[in-house]
Formats: C-alpha cells, structure tokens, sequence
C-alpha cells in the first residue's frame, strides 16, 4: 500500500445544495492527486436538481451525480458504495468541509491498519451556535467514552470515516430499516466491531456546519433516542449479546464534561443543553417503544 491508494469520497445530499457546493469547494481543494480519488453526490430526491451544483466541479475533480428517489442518508451512501471505484470508501455530509490533508491523513493510517475503519476528527465550524456547539461536544465526549484503550468499542458519526471498500461491502453497509437518519451509524459500527478494527485518527478533520436552534436542537435528540430504541430492537434480532447500561459515572462525567472545555459558550448553558438532550433522548425512545413496527 503506498499513500495514494485511490479513494471513492461518497457524499449524500437532500436540499442542501449552497451547502453542497461549499463541501465540494473544499473537496477540490484538498491536497492529493486528481487522478487518485473520485467524488460521488448522492441526491436523495432533492426538490430542485443538483446538476447545476456539481457540473462546475468536474472540470477540477473526479465527480458523479446520482440520484435516488427520497430514502435516507443510509440508503444513499449504500448506493454511492455500490457505485465506487475506489479501494477505500470515505464518508463525509453535504454540511461538512474537509481540511486540505483530510485524504492524506487517511492514506496514511492505512498503511498501518489497512482493514480499519478510521474516524477523523469533526471540528465544530459555528462556535458562536451554543445549540451546535452542545451536539458536536457530546459526540467528542462520546469518542474519549467509546475507546477500545478503555476496553470499550468505538464509535464513529457518519459524517468523517473512511474504510476499506470491499469490507464495506462484506457488511452490506448502512442497515436501512431504520426508519429515520438515526442510529444506522451506531449499527454499523457495531457490526464493523465484530470483525474488524477501528481506529481514530483525529488529523483527518472536517468543519462541520451544522445550524442548530432550541427546536432543531431537541428534534435531533429527540431523534437519537428514537434511533437508539431500533438500534437495541435490531441488535436482539440478530442475537447480539445485550448492551450494557452505561454506569451513573458515565452521565455524572457527561454532564462536567464543558466545564473543562475551551468555549465561547457558557460553560454551564452547554452542561444545561446536554441534560437537555438526555432528556430528548430519553423522550424519543419511548416514543419510539410506543409506536414503532420494533414494539
């Protein structure tokens, strides 16, 4: 393996397309050969076309525009997979902006852990957003929980991982039964856990420009919880062994988790948004026990 294996960049997208171009402005940027990576944009039956976004790229990069009738993120990087010609898929959101060394990072833990799923770093790009600036500190609070050097498994969001393609594939990629874009990352990593490593590799960063507000904010929470009943639904399914409730520990630490953080936010308003969104988490799951087919 040498540091430009070629890598097939899957990027699904529904009504997003300033967003979109703006993902693809900083993909055209990176700092790695043309000819080692390719671009495939999912439109997941966005209202408006999405040629005119993606036609003014191919003169720059390698880049492909399929679309699917309206199905889930899951379902449209399953599809951009089944399109890919590269050894290593890579994932990332129409939201999202890679850093210029974002391929070259990953290149380069491959060569150490070739069959790994490899997590990058996502930095929050609106600090000013306490509602955005609370969601993207519970995810890298959740990455220093989940870490196989502390005995547990490793979790990765969607948004900023790379893996082999054919492992991928071995997997059947994204489960899509899961009724809303929740939890189907938690499932696969699950099952990428059972038979292959996973690796973090925080060099590899992408800005993340994800609006928030109070509503949007308790919707997506609301959401996970939703997603995490189905999760535990699925899992008993296939006869995975029962997930372990986490300790007392495990929120007590969540909750102190800001007041050690660099913010611009107050400390104590992003502690009080991550009891918010337990709240919303726990509300969604019994929503979710209530009214889902899983029931």
């Amino acid at each position: 393996m040498h540091q430009t294996s070629f890598f097939s960049i899957v990027i699904p997208t529904y009504n997003r397309s300033e967003r979109l171009a703006s993902c693809l402005k900083a993909i055209a940027e990176v700092n790695y050969p043309r000819d080692s990576f390719e671009v495939i944009v999912v439109d997941d039956g966005s209202k408006k076309p999405l040629d005119a976004v993606v036609e003014p790229f191919k003169s720059e990069i390698q880049i492909t525009l399929l679309r699917q009738e309206n199905a889930g993120p899951a379902a449209a990087r399953n599809y951009g997979a089944a399109n890919a010609r590269g050894e290593f898929l890579a994932f990332t959101d129409d939201d999202c902006q890679p850093t210029a060394d974002w391929l070259t990072q990953f290149a380069a833990s491959f060569v150490d852990a070739p069959q790994a799923m490899l997590g990058g770093k996502t930095i929050n790009a609106l600090a000013n957003n306490p509602f955005s600036t609370a969601s993207q500190k519970l995810i890298d609070y959740l990455y220093e929980y989940y870490n196989p050097a502390k005995g547990k498994e490793a979790f990765f969001a969607s948004n900023n991982i790379a893996m082999p393609t054919a492992n991928f594939r071995a997997l059947d990629g994204f489960d899509v039964s899961f009724p809303l874009a929740a939890a189907e990352d938690r499932d696969f990593c699950d099952r990428w856990n059972q038979t292959y490593p996973m690796v973090y590799v925080p060099q590899a960063q992408i800005q993340h420009y994800h609006q928030l507000s109070f509503t949007s904010f308790w919707k997506q929470h609301f959401g996970y919880g939703r997603g995490a009943f189905c999760f535990h639904q699925i899992r008993s399914q296939r006869g995975a062994k029962e997930i372990e409730v986490e300790p007392i520990s495990f929120y007590l630490d969540l909750l102190s988790y800001p007041l050690s953080q660099t913010l611009r936010q107050p400390k104590l308003l992003i502690s009080g948004l991550f009891f918010l969104s337990q709240l919303a988490n726990v509300a969604g799951f019994y929503w979710e026990r209530i009214n889902s087919k899983f029931a």
